[in-house]
């Protein structure tokens, strides 16, 4: 694989989340406890609100328009909602987030 440094740790605030401009567009980054992340599609399949700027709780987010919630390990919708969002492998490494952009590529197709 290989893995492109998209940020720092420290700059997705804890229990919260940052949109990231990668090489083929914008994703959502999680940060659900010191060192545990996530990175899925920034677009609500509803009506396409911004996950990033939804509220994170445990490890579910849930969007900012409508209040759908999503599951970041899964990306399902939670609840009476259908739908997923997109999910991406993400891990930290020396304090970096670094993300696949072949499988970015593959899973936003």
């Amino acid at each position: 694989m290989s893995w492109i440094d998209i940020g720092a740790l420290n700059d997705i605030p804890l229990r919260g989340a940052r949109r990231v401009k990668t090489p083929l567009g914008c994703i959502a980054v999680f940060r659900t406890d010191e060192a545990e992340v996530f990175a899925t599609a920034n677009a609500c399949p509803h009506k396409g609100g911004p996950l990033s700027e939804g509220i994170v709780h445990g490890r579910k987010v849930t969007c900012p328009l409508h209040n759908w919630v999503f599951d970041l390990e899964t990306g399902e919708a939670q609840g009476a909602d259908e739908g997923r969002i997109a999910t991406y492998p993400l891990r930290v490494e020396g304090g970096r987030l670094l993300l696949d952009p072949a499988v970015l590529g593959r899973r936003a197709a």
